[in-house]
């Protein structure tokens, strides 16, 4: 469906058209579900390819710095190419590459096939998006935004799990091989479902190639600047300066050059559309908020509790079940309560269970946690179902591409930014509370004296009761550390909140069947 064929639906889907919007949230659950999947299998992975753990991070981060280039490059390709062709040719090679990097034989190998998958899977997710904004007229968009919400939190939210899972009791190579099966469904779902459309060649006559190449390299390091920063301890490092510097003068020069152009790569004046602009502000905070806690709460509990990657996963799966109870339920809620007020109800679940999250304690483990992520599971639903509706009510057809690019890649970006940011909370704030709780750790203070009197009676000696009551101190610091990272999150998420509320009210009949 190049841009010439790209219209406004107004009659009901046919059973083409929705397998068509099937295999698309399929194809873009497979894409998410590989951003995490390999999180809880890099120790394998690493052995296996004889690779350290900061090389290791590479096979993470490969993947998404190419999945985060090809998001907004996806619409200018599907007007190049027809929706047909590129699904097939990304569906293809997104199988290709899995298959290959469960053959990798060395690092190198494996962060190139990553790349390969994270590059072909990066169109699969604005191109779900695209299909479910207009293959269905307005009244029924609710539906495939709850689709499309099920692949942007459910796939995150259980990939660590699944991954373990898959590790533990088949072998690394498995969490590729899961590819396989709906990737080959799809393609056959996509050649029966979608109309060939000849490519529009004359595009290439007017693309901005100097946009493209601005883009890619901005964005590609940026991604790096934010994955390898902490590592190198950001600013102390002149290869983080350099990435840094090389981003923002590619990502401003697109900018500038996008507003100046008559046919623009990606059309930046839709972000002066009030809902589509607040809209964005939403999806940002919500992918720090859903990357970011995904982020936190496993490395808690490892770090913390000492939890093995199947414990880890059995209280993670508690952050997507009950979405799948509530999803199927947002497009019938939606005709009767205004979105803008489902979406701020949604955000403020998911910010009050951040916020209970800011008050762990050395016994706060995996028992606790369950509630608040049952609480954020909740909230979830009603914030990317609504978010989505709220955004793109007032776009014109035409501007369908840009807007799922822009909107998915900020959700990205917002989770990118946000986990760089929070590894760098976590570190900086543990080492502060180590150093003010030092301080009053001295044998004057008659809890002090007490404390390390019970210890050497239950160690033996002085010397292995002050090396336990150092690491209390340490555990307690870093335990201080993630309250302020979860009240960071919180604090993110109201301020989507307001931006929800200031939204306008979509158009009538914009959510309620004809008739309704």
């Amino acid at each position: 469906m190049s841009e010439k064929g790209m219209f406004q639906a107004t009659e009901d889907p046919t059973p083409r058209d929705w397998i068509a919007l099937y295999c698309a949230m399929l194809g873009a659950f497979m894409a998410m579900l590989d951003i995490q999947i390999t999180n809880a299998s890099l120790k394998e992975i690493q052995g296996a390819l004889s690779a350290t753990l900061e090389e290791g991070s590479w096979i993470s981060t490969s993947y998404l710095v190419a999945e985060i280039i090809m998001i907004p490059l996806t619409g200018w390709l599907i007007n190049l190419l027809g929706l047909r062709r590129l699904a097939l040719w990304v569906t293809s090679g997104f199988l290709i590459s899995s298959l290959l990097c469960s053959m990798a034989w060395s690092l190198n190998s494996m962060i190139v096939f990553r790349a390969m998958q994270g590059f072909t899977g990066g169109a699969l997710i604005p191109m779900a998006f695209t299909l479910s904004i207009l293959k269905v007229p307005a009244h029924m968009r609710s539906k495939t935004m709850a689709m499309f919400a099920l692949t942007a939190t459910f796939a995150p939210a259980i990939g660590p799990t699944l991954g373990g899972w898959l590790t533990e009791n088949w072998g690394w190579e498995y969490i590729f091989y899961i590819n396989i099966p709906p990737g080959l469904i799809m393609l056959a779902g996509l050649m029966y479902s979608i109309d060939k459309v000849p490519p529009t060649w004359s595009l290439l006559k007017q693309t901005d190639y100097a946009g493209i190449v601005c883009l890619a390299i901005g964005l590609g390091c940026l991604q790096v600047f934010l994955e390898e920063g902490y590592r190198k301890d950001w600013l102390e490092s002149d290869f983080i300066i350099i990435l840094g510097v090389i981003s923002f003068i590619s990502l401003g020069t697109f900018v500038i050059r996008q507003f100046s152009l008559e046919h623009p790569l990606i059309n930046l004046r839709i972000l002066g559309d009030r809902n589509f602009g607040l809209g964005s502000i939403i999806s940002f905070m919500t992918g720090i908020a859903i990357y970011g806690t995904v982020f936190l709460v496993p490395i808690y509990l490892s770090q913390i509790h000492n939890y093995n990657p199947i414990e880890i996963g059995s209280v993670m799966m508690w952050t997507g079940l009950p979405q799948l109870l509530v999803i199927p339920l947002i497009p019938t809620i939606v005709k009767y309560v205004a979105p803008r007020v489902m979406c701020a109800f949604g955000l403020g679940l998911i910010a009050l269970s951040c916020v209970a999250n800011s008050f762990l304690s050395p016994d706060f483990a995996g028992e606790q946690l369950t509630h608040t992520l049952v609480i954020r599971s909740i909230g979830q639903p009603f914030v990317m179902v609504t978010s989505s509706l709220i955004a793109m009510c007032y776009l014109l057809p035409r501007d369908a591409s840009s807007a799922s690019g822009l909107y998915n890649l900020l959700r990205n970006l917002g989770g990118a930014i946000g986990i760089a940011l929070l590894t760098t909370l976590l570190d900086n704030r543990s080492k502060t509370y180590f150093d003010y709780l030092r301080e009053a750790i001295v044998p004057s203070n008659p809890q002090v004296a007490e404390r390390l009197a019970l210890l050497t009676d239950k160690l033996g000696n002085q010397n292995a009761a002050l090396g336990k009551l150092s690491e209390t101190v340490h555990q307690q610091a870093q335990i201080m550390a993630y309250n302020d990272a979860f009240m960071a999150v919180g604090i993110a998420l109201f301020i989507a909140l307001l931006a929800a509320l200031l939204t306008k009210p979509l158009p009538a009949g914009a959510t309620a069947a004809p008739g309704h």
